[in-house]
């Protein structure tokens, strides 16, 4: 097996990995968010405007590991700097 291969291969394994776990964390992380924010609501209806808004900061802060992680997996799938390392050093 060459060089190559080998980089492909690791490489679509890391960016699987990567996908799986870095959208586990912030599923769980905006589903527990929610349920406070739907508790804090059902204590507090006279907040809700307030609680509803910080709560989409909240998601949008937690979404962005998601959007990072997918970012890392669509960089080493297409744009590795790793395969052009070797196919640069390869080819002279």
């Amino acid at each position: 097996m060459d060089t190559i291969s080998l980089i492909g291969m690791i490489s679509i394994f890391t960016a699987g990995i990567t996908i799986a776990i870095g959208s586990l964390g912030p599923a769980f992380g905006e589903a527990r968010a929610v349920v406070q924010a739907l508790s804090a609501i059902a204590q507090q209806p006279d907040e809700a405007a307030t609680i509803t808004r910080t709560l989409f900061v909240g998601l949008a802060m937690i979404e962005s590991t998601a959007i990072y992680c997918f970012v890392v997996s669509m960089i080493l799938i297409f744009a590795n700097p790793f395969w052009d390392y070797v196919t640069a050093t390869a080819g002279g």
